[in-house]
């Protein structure tokens, strides 16, 4: 299974592609689409749309995993994160892509074993999964390699669940 990690933003956007077969994980590619702070917001979002396009079309990921957001404070760089986010999401959906979604906590868990661990323990985690000489930059990267871990080690339990739901209904 290819995977597209995806930690959304306007001004970075990280993305990681890994393969997972056979409990087995192995790196495709991983970097950041960023937008110039100058721009208007619609060319930012049409930059990001494009990149991930391109990209999915290049690396013909299975499926998509994307960070969920998080913050308690500016609501104003909230708002532009979740438009980068939809930008993002509908990338993956225009693909063809089935998108799963994974909060914070629950990538830190299942990268670390524990939903609050620092940045710095996911990072050094995401290189060791890997096999990485170094920690991947910039952290966007990092981040959306560490979404592409979680799902991989979640895709599993969610496709017996949903086995199990349609079997009963």
């Amino acid at each position: 299974m290819r995977i597209i990690g995806i930690d959304p933003g306007y001004a970075i956007l990280g993305f990681g592609i890994v393969d997972f077969e056979g409990g087995r994980f192995s790196l495709v590619e991983y970097g950041a689409l960023t937008t110039e702070a100058g721009l208007p917001m619609p060319d930012r979002l049409s930059s990001l749309y494009a990149g991930l396009m391109s990209k999915i079309g290049e690396r013909s990921p299975d499926a998509a995993s994307v960070e969920e957001l998080f913050f308690n404070s500016n609501a104003k760089t909230a708002i532009k994160v979740g438009e980068a986010r939809g930008a993002a999401v509908l990338a993956c959906t225009n693909s063809g892509l089935s998108v799963y979604e994974y909060t914070p906590l629950q990538i830190k868990q299942a990268i670390a074993g524990y939903g609050r661990a620092e940045k710095a323990q996911i990072q050094a985690m995401v290189r060791s999964i890997l096999g990485l000489a170094a920690v991947p930059r910039p952290d966007d990267a990092a981040d959306a390699l560490a979404a592409a871990i979680c799902h991989a080690n979640s895709a599993g339990y969610i496709d017996r669940v949903g086995k199990a739901v349609r079997e009963s209904g």
